[in-house]
């Protein structure tokens, strides 16, 4: 009994032994670049055959994770790279496996498009990230498809950004400002030209400061494996409608080559629906208007570069890009007078044919230094680009009732010339393991004159040029920048301060008379995080940001929209300064991740378009309103979001995304104070048919929201989509439907007191339906490589 009773004793305790758990670290960085490789999967495999263990490496490469002491065959791997075997080890104590090196795979081409099998949508402490290749509804689309499908980024009938409900978003191009960030020139970019979208909402100093919601960062495709490689996309729509592009890679030792071409021809109908009830008006009671968008658009775009590799640790990359539109509108519009007794007394038509033509080419060079020591680098960056939009215009009206008549046409002329340059440097320094240190500095410049002249015809059939309306703008601004931020991580706490300082100096001229504005600002920014477990983190962000006025808000000269409605900007504007605080949640379980904020900022001067009466009135007697903006307010919002990300069964996928948000103006004499509810979501389906068929369904929700002249009904709209692999998954085809209900249509109540109440429907874009093919070339959409022993730590792969 004695010896039974030892024996136990013993086997408990080697059993004890045995389950006693030891740690195991390093870090994992590529062999060619020194680059921390976040998500690389260091796989423990026992040789007593029982389960698989292991660890994933973070944001700077490193791993740390539990294992119980034993015998395991290590191997570290990485998508893309070879992996790398480490042997049979045994583990008795704490072990640190020091500093692993993966080098790229040779077969790498048939991986280089894994993007398309991450998750849509990728959640870091810092960012959200939207990877566009799994996302079948925007094939054959354009970049502004892209942003309506981003998480917390919302994009309006007319084609305006918002983010969180704030249209004051900073729009970047890989990281630098573009030509793209106006709405008509991100519908030239297509979408197969996007790698990947990310929103920035509690932006570091090492950002520009403008943007008070915060920046949106589009990443083009660059491939890096070597060899020939890339991909050609077609699609025909219908409304009428085609579109080809194409995305190629050349890769040879130091060379790296790269292209991107794009090309569309299309309509794209439109409508709007205008009734205006007039008080004060004893002749003049109702008005209804009547618009339909007859638009062709013809888009060609391309993008070409190369990186040389210096030497190992130096690199230097130049691209140029150039965009040709071609866009040709002619808007019909019919409108109905209507008298106290709801009779009619006049009945005109009028067409405006706009002819558009803008050309731009842009330059980018770069130099990247790296040092010895991961992550230490300096990159000196330099950005030139030029636009010329011309824009003619041609006005006809035909009066019908009460005395028929044609109307006396009238010609505009817009030409638009942009100068835009930048020069900037940024220097990174890791200090020790956890630390790091940023400095930089960044200088540009916008250079923008615009001729607008309205000619109008005289009985005699002659074009007379109207001074009152005709004029030369000029706009120049010049921001420098200096900025410096300090991180660490003690543990499990992690901080990041940074301060920058921006100078602006700004001048307008119209008509001789310059108008120079001057003002620096130095913009804090903090970021804290804290690890609370194994997937589960919580963040907490300040930053101060500006919005300054472009020029489009400061022209003074009046533009006509229409007959009755013009628009007139303001240079007297004053720039809008916010404090944004930011509080974060994330977490991660195997099948969910939840991510959630509450927000809050406070805006200084903000400044928005306010519709006032000009006290003139059409030859008809309809009253001639003035669109301006103007600083209105201080303003309150708080905000509370979140997603979830569900892969519910293998063949089932779910993502749901809400944002609810408060705003307070704090009006001025111009305004009354004034308080906002609205909320938006967006649900996302995706399912594994039969026949290896993917089915996608996003629906789309925007609450109402009102301001204090306007009320804006809530406005749903479905996107739908079906994907099959073709040719050994080396092509694919898909069919989506952009707004399959038709439904996407603002509208909207507007009170102009003591003037009118108009109702109006406006639908920029109506139903789309497109079929694209796309066909890759060393470029195999191979899943990523998963044992089915193996343990994934990540929803990234």
């Amino acid at each position: 009994m004695k010896i039974k009773a030892i024996t136990i004793i013993l086997g408990l305790m080697c059993t004890l032994g045995f389950a006693q758990k030891i740690t195991v670290s390093g870090n994992v960085l590529e062999a060619e670049t020194n680059q921390k490789l976040e998500y690389a999967t260091i796989v423990l495999k026992p040789t007593d055959k029982s389960s698989v263990t292991g660890g994933i490496t973070n944001a700077k490469g490193n791993f740390e994770f539990e294992i119980k002491k034993g015998t395991y065959h290590v191997s570290v791997e990485y998508i893309s790279y070879v992996t790398k075997d480490l042997g049979t080890r045994t583990f008795s104590k704490n072990t640190n496996l020091g500093t692993i090196t993966l080098t790229e795979s040779a077969v790498s081409l048939d991986e280089i498009e894994l993007i398309a099998e991450k998750s849509t949508v990728e959640i870091r402490l810092d960012k959200k990230i939207y990877n566009v290749g799994k996302d079948m509804t925007v094939k054959g689309g354009n970049a502004m498809d892209v942003l309506d499908n981003v998480p917390s980024v919302t994009v309006d009938v007319e084609g305006a950004v918002s983010l969180r409900g704030n249209d004051n978003v900073r729009i970047l191009i890989n990281g630098k400002p573009s030509n793209f960030s106006a709405a008509e020139a991100l519908r030239q970019l297509p979408a197969d030209a996007i790698k990947k979208v990310e929103v920035v909402t509690s932006p570091s100093a090492r950002y520009d400061a403008e943007g008070t919601a915060g920046i949106i960062n589009i990443i083009l495709r660059k491939g890096k494996a070597q060899g020939l490689n890339g991909s050609l996309s077609g699609n025909i729509k219908n409304p009428t409608g085609y579109g080809i592009s194409s995305n190629f890679n050349w890769r040879y030792k130091k060379i790296n080559v790269f292209n991107t071409i794009g090309f569309s021809d299309g309509k794209t109908p439109g409508n709007a629906f205008f009734e205006n009830d007039y008080v004060n008006n004893t002749v003049l009671a109702f008005s209804k208007e009547d618009r339909n968008y007859d638009r062709n658009r013809k888009n060609f775009n391309t993008r070409l570069g190369m990186t040389y590799s210096l030497t190992d640790k130096s690199s230097v990359t130049g691209s140029v890009s150039y965009t040709n539109s071609n866009r040709f509108t002619d808007t019909g519009i019919k409108l109905n007078l209507q008298d106290q007794s709801l009779s009619n007394i006049g009945y005109s038509t009028r067409n405006e044919l706009e002819d558009r033509l803008d050309v731009g080419i842009e330059y980018n060079l770069n130099f990247t230094q790296k040092f010895k020591g991961s992550g230490h680098k300096l990159t000196l960056d330099y950005k030139f680009e030029t636009s010329d939009d011309d824009e003619f215009s041609k006005i006809v009206g035909e009066e019908f009732s009460p005395n028929p008549n044609i109307a006396l046409q009238e010609k505009t002329h817009a030409l638009e010339d942009n100068k835009n340059y930048l020069v900037q440097t940024d220097y990174v320094l890791p200090i020790g393991e956890n630390a790091q240190f940023e400095a930089g500095f960044k200088l540009t410049n916008r250079d923008q004159e615009t001729d607008f002249a309205l000619f109008e015809e005289q009985i005699t059939g002659e074009f007379i040029k109207d001074t009152n309306v005709s004029n030369i703008f000029k706009f120049k601004d010049q921001t420098t920048a200096f900025y410096t931020q300090y991180g660490n991580k003690f543990g499990k706490f992690s901080a990041l301060f940074g301060l920058r300082l921006e100078m602006s100096d700004i001048e307008i001229t119209s008509q001789g008379v310059d108008n120079p504005k001057k003002y620096s600002k130095w913009f804090p920014t903090l970021n804290l995080a804290y690890e609370i477990g194994k997937g589960e983190d919580i963040t907490l962000g300040y930053n101060r940001r500006i919005r300054r006025p472009h020029a489009y808000f400061l022209n003074p000269f009046l533009s006509r929209a229409s007959e009755t409605n013009v628009f007139q900007g303001n240079p007297d504007l004053n720039p809008a300064y916010s404090n944004g605080v930011d509080l974060g949640y994330l977490k991660k379980w195997a099948k969910v991740t939840f991510n959630t904020s509450l927000y809050y900022n406070y805006t200084t001067d903000v400044f928005q378009f306010i519709r006032e009466n000009t006290g003139s009135q059409t030859s008809a007697g309809v009253p001639i309103i003035r669109m301006i903006p103007r600083n209105i307010a201080s303003e309150d919002r708080f905000g509370w979001e979140f997603s979830l990300d569900y892969k519910a069964l293998k063949w089932l996928k779910l993502n749901s995304s809400f944002n609810f948000y408060n705003v307070a103006k704090n009006g001025n004499n111009i305004v009354p104070n004034s308080e906002n509810n609205s909320w938006n979501t967006r649900f996302t389906s995706r399912v594994k048919l039969p026949l290896k068929i993917d089915w996608q369904t996003t629906v789309n929700y925007r609450g109402p929201s009102e301001n204090y002249q306007s009320n804006i009904k809530g406005l749903a709209h479905i996107d739908l989509a079906f994907s099959k692999d073709l040719f050994n998954e080396n092509a694919t085809l898909s069919l989506n439907v952009s707004d399959l209900l038709n439904s996407r249509k603002r509208r909207s109540t507007t009170i102009i007191d003591n003037l009118s109440t108009t109702y109006s429907e406006f639908q920029w874009r109506e139903r789309v339906v497109r079929l694209n093919f796309t066909y890759r070339f060393n470029q195999k959409k191979r899943r990523a490589r998963r044992s089915k022993k193996s343990i994934r730590f990540s929803d990234d792969g």
